[in-house]
């Protein structure tokens, strides 16, 4: 089924528009990178599926957000250095014919995820 991912603001409650998201594969410390994207204006990836149920291998990877150039770009006033700068998920799948949603709850100062549907 694929890849996909979506970031919630929860400091305005809205999507996320605009956060810089990068996506690697991960084996050990060797980082490969996969794709780079802009959210669109509902969170989420603006070309669907981050991979598609074809390139969704089994293997580790990492999705990296932008947290502070997001509250930075909205004028948030923020800490120099910032408590939360990027936020890096490790994550696992161990079955690639299954769906794998990672998503993103974030503030300028903390931040939670899950395994969605």
């Amino acid at each position: 089924m694929g890849l996909s991912t979506h970031v919630l603001d929860t400091m305005h409650g809205t999507p996320a528009v605009g956060m810089g998201v990068t996506l690697f594969t991960t084996q050990g410390s060797a980082l490969l990178q996969l794709k780079a994207f802009v959210l669109n204006q509902d969170g989420r990836n603006p070309d669907g599926l981050l991979l598609d149920a074809a390139s969704l291998k089994r293997g580790s990877y990492r999705l990296v957000f932008d947290v502070a150039g997001y509250f930075k770009g909205l004028g948030v006033a923020l800490p120099e250095p910032n408590f939360l700068t990027l936020v890096s998920l490790d994550f696992g799948v161990a079955e690639p014919e299954k769906h794998y949603h990672v998503p993103l709850l974030v503030s300028p100062w903390s931040y939670s995820t899950y395994r969605g549907s």
